[in-house]
């Protein structure tokens, strides 16, 4: 483990570990009987000592391994000369715990408390339980221990990881968030100001028309009320200026045909993650029949009727409508194919959208925490407008969304 990540706990730990260590080896370099054994425990200490500061330990397993085999030699070789050096294996158990992978580590660490029993045998001392129970107890408690600590660190981990991805995910929420209330503020204030401001200018504009044209000939009001008729037309203009300057994004670059016609691209989503394929208002070439596994549907647009120009609020509405059914069909209908349709006519203009999917039953749609809240919002933007919306399904029979506008006066 690199030392500058570690913890103050986990790096209070580490040196009790040194410290222990170098407390046995010191005890068995004085209770040893000879010379060798007091050099074995210097060798066997800087052999330790070594390793502790060796990147290539830290870092490799192989080179953890190699380590820890000198190391062990040299501890036997000093188990052969002093009983005391058994107590050593005790630090070793959490060497080889910590540096091997536990299918090795565990076998590693049964050996070492094996070889520990047999040198105390070995040297003649007393039989007791506890020369039995004591190496094999330490090396039980050595594995729980760190067998649990990296369980604990797993589970800590895999918790950071987790509270990282909510912090993202809440961060990248409320980015979408500030910017769906944006673009719904954009859409109000739009829709506001060409309901009030821009058709009371027109009104005002109308009546002084009509006053003009009351007027006895030289009447000295003539010059007001046209000055006043031209001061509401101007600031009509700037109002509708105001409304195109509010208009979403997928409205500013072009009509609504032709942002219903990009709502249909490959790849366009309709607000949803899956894929669309298609091509707009043609048809699909030979052999692309087929759905390919995991696409959505093929979506085909077309117009019909002469397009005439439709305030925003129509527009911000109609774009909205065959956005949530095209994302519905994408994500619950299975679909093939579906179809949208924007048709002009004398005194209404009229979106339809229709899919070959699963179909449904919608008076049993109700709003859940699962979804059921895209029909009712659709079928508010359009009563809102004064105009209607429907909804034809069936189980297994596809379905068909259809919304119609009237068209306001000079359409």
């Amino acid at each position: 483990m690199d030392p500058r990540s570690l913890t103050p706990a986990l790096r209070a730990l580490r040196l009790c570990l040194h410290l222990l260590m170098a407390g046995l080896l010191v005890l068995a370099a004085v209770r040893a009987d000879s010379a060798a054994g007091t050099v074995l425990a210097g060798v066997t200490g800087a052999v330790y000592a070594a390793g502790s500061y060796l990147p290539s330990v830290r870092s490799s397993q192989r080179a953890a391994a190699v380590w820890l085999a000198v190391l062990g030699a040299s501890w036997v070789a000093l188990l052969c000369l002093t009983p005391e050096a058994l107590w050593v294996a005790f630090p070793l158990y959490f060497l080889q715990l910590h540096l091997l992978p536990v299918r090795r580590s565990v076998p590693v660490v049964v050996l070492t408390a094996v070889a520990a029993i047999l040198s105390y045998v070995g040297h003649g001392a007393p039989l007791n339980p506890g020369v039995f129970i004591g190496p094999l107890l330490g090396a039980a408690v050595a594995v729980a221990t760190v067998l649990g600590y990296q369980a604990l660190y797993r589970e800590s981990e895999r918790r950071r990881r987790l509270i990282e991805e909510l912090i993202a995910t809440r961060a990248e929420l409320a980015a979408a968030e500030r910017h769906a209330g944006t673009l719904a503020e954009r859409e109000r204030l739009a829709r506001e100001i060409h309901d009030t401001l821009a058709q009371g200018l027109s009104s005002i504009q109308l009546l002084l028309r009509a006053a003009e044209r009351a007027l006895p000939p030289g009447s000295p009001a003539a010059g007001h009320i046209d000055g006043a008729r031209r001061a509401a037309q101007d600031n009509l203009a700037e109002a509708r200026r105001f409304v195109r300057a509010l208009t979403p994004p997928d409205l500013e670059h072009g009509s609504l045909a032709a942002a219903l016609e990009r709502l249909c691209e490959p790849g366009a989503g309709a607000g949803a993650h899956e894929p669309l394929t298609g091509a707009g208002a043609h048809e699909p070439q030979a052999g692309a029949g087929a759905r390919r596994p995991g696409a959505g549907p093929r979506v085909r647009f077309s117009v019909s009727g002469t397009p005439v120009e439709l305030p925003t609020p129509y527009e911000v509405a109609l774009l909205r409508i065959a956005q949530s059914a095209l994302a519905n069909t994408v994500r619950h209908a299975a679909a093939a194919r579906a179809e949208i349709t924007l048709s002009f006519m004398d005194a209404s203009v009229t979106l339809d959208v229709v899919d070959d999917g699963a179909g449904f039953d919608p008076g049993a749609v109700r709003p859940s925490s699962d979804g059921g809240f895209g029909l009712p919002a659709m079928r508010s933007r359009a009563e809102s407008l004064g105009g209607t919306f429907t909804v034809e399904s069936a189980p297994g029979q596809g379905t068909a969304v259809a919304v119609s506008l009237p068209l306001p006066a000079g359409a």
